[in-house]
């Protein structure tokens, strides 16, 4: 299977890399792509930055030149206190944004011409391997383009979702382009640090001390058993 993987960030990726065997670089659009295989399968990653328009861009990329059957977007988020702590993984079984309103008519995270949630492909999602490790959770994650760090931000995205586990500022605009054009999509992310704490920041800056490898050892795991 081609499957494209999408982190935000080079710490990220740099925990990525490794898992890959006989990766190259190729060039497209000023993005750079890693193509190697993980198992069986061809892989495609790129580091796409920060936000929802450099997420998106790096996407349909992504689908432009690779084609890919299935897109993954992994790395960190924050946590919300909600169901998930720190070095906990969520597998946002839906995603969707807490910033985007399109007026009367439409529901809060509800873009243009799409549903309020967007969902990880469901044979993921119900893979076995993840009920036999504790830290993996599955729920809701929120995106929008803001680092959350107040704990009025996250009163606000709790009022709009109870029940959401983790925020980013990338999974749902991945998963808005994977529905747009019709390509399977899953979501895989650590909790670095739970916004609004009053030690928040020192929690993310002792998270990457840790660096998350579980993460991405079980994304490694899951393509291997995909």
């Amino acid at each position: 299977m081609k499957i494209g993987i999408i982190v935000a960030m080079s710490k990220e990726l740099n925990l990525l890399l490794p898992l890959m065997d006989k990766a190259v670089k190729v060039e497209h659009d000023s993005i750079t792509f890693h193509c190697g295989t993980i198992g069986e399968h061809r892989v495609y990653a790129m580091q796409c930055g920060i936000g929802k328009v450099n997420a998106a861009i790096g996407t349909q990329t992504m689908i432009n030149v690779f084609a890919p059957e299935l897109i993954i977007n992994t790395g960190v988020a924050g946590g919300t206190g909600a169901g998930a702590g720190i070095m906990d993984i969520v597998i946002g079984e839906r995603i969707a944004y807490h910033d985007v309103w399109c007026g009367p008519g439409t529901e809060w995270g509800e873009a243009a011409g799409c549903p309020r949630f967007f969902k990880s492909t469901r044979r993921l999602v119900d893979m076995p391997l993840f009920d036999t490790d504790s830290t993996v959770k599955r729920g809701l994650i929120a995106s929008g383009d803001i680092f959350v760090s107040r704990p009025e931000e996250v009163e606000r995205f709790k009022a709009l979702y109870p029940d959401v586990m983790a925020v980013d500022m990338e999974s749902a605009a991945i998963a808005q382009v994977c529905y747009m054009r019709g390509i399977p999509f899953f979501c895989m992310r650590v909790v670095s640090d739970t916004p609004g704490s009053d030690n928040n920041i020192a929690q993310y800056e002792n998270f990457w001390e840790k660096a998350p490898e579980h993460t991405f050892s079980l994304l490694s795991l899951m393509l291997q058993n995909l």
